[in-house]
């Protein structure tokens, strides 16, 4: 099979649903093997039954540094390497200030921060043997910019950004890139329900997944091998043109 991400292995954490099966299923979609990673066994089985036998699908808590070493191990098992590392599984929690708890702060801190720390950690050794080999952390602009009630997640994603950039540091002369993904809001499970009356962007709708898999694949790719510890905005303008929004 051919295509631009032909002849790569990747694992997608939190890859049973939203933009993590898009991810996943881009990955096969281009030509490479994924193993999916999820807490949610049912659906990602089945996604993994849908891809055939480009996919795998493992239990993954991304707060385990045994169910990491195990979507590693099940990598190289059944595909013989692993060169590209999607850490996309994250929460989200809100609250102000007066009534945001400490248990939320370390709920959410622990999967969008320390689930990509720990992920980066298993599969450094198996990255760097089978590099050229990519790392894409998903943050979101919350990561860029602050918002009133997103304490915990808003502090994860712009962490996200500086352990990018220490990974991109301390692996590029071994030929392992890490570069940041910031999407805007994207229609998934996450998103159901939000009030997206006020949306900002220039672009006046909410993204879809594969417009941010699009970018997740290139990254992935020997395209962008002298991309690394950058970070990619997706949404629609929301971040560096909201100011400048006309209605005609």
């Amino acid at each position: 099979m051919t295509g631009r991400l032909a002849g790569k292995v990747a694992i997608v954490s939190g890859a049973a649903q939203g933009m993590g099966a898009s991810h996943a299923r881009a990955v096969v979609r281009e030509g490479g093997q994924v193993v999916i990673g999820d807490i949610l066994d049912n659906q990602g089985s089945l996604l993994a039954d849908e891809l055939g036998d480009s996919a795998r699908f493992v239990h993954l808590d991304v707060t385990s540094e045994d169910d990491w070493d195990t979507a590693v191990s099940t990598a190289i098992s059944e595909f013989g390497k692993l060169n590209v590392l999607v850490n996309n599984a994250g929460i989200v929690n809100f609250g102000f200030l007066d009534n945001y708890s400490l248990d939320q702060w370390n709920a959410i801190l622990a999967v969008n921060l320390t689930g990509q720390f720990l992920g980066i950690k298993a599969a450094r050794n198996a990255l760097v043997d089978s590099a050229p080999s990519s790392i894409v952390n998903i943050s979101s602009t919350a990561g860029i910019t602050g918002s009133a009630g997103q304490h915990g997640y808003a502090a994860s994603k712009f962490a996200v950004r500086g352990l990018t950039k220490t990974v991109a540091a301390e692996l590029g002369s071994k030929n392992v890139r890490a570069n940041s993904v910031h999407p805007g809001t994207i229609k998934t499970p996450m998103t159901e329900g939000m009030d997206l009356s006020s949306l900002a962007a220039p672009i006046r709708r909410i993204g879809e997944d594969i417009e941010v898999s699009n970018l997740v694949v290139y990254l992935a790719s020997d395209e962008s091998t002298y991309s690394t510890g950058s970070e990619y905005l997706v949404d629609g303008g929301l971040v560096n043109c909201a100011g400048a929004v006309v209605d005609e």
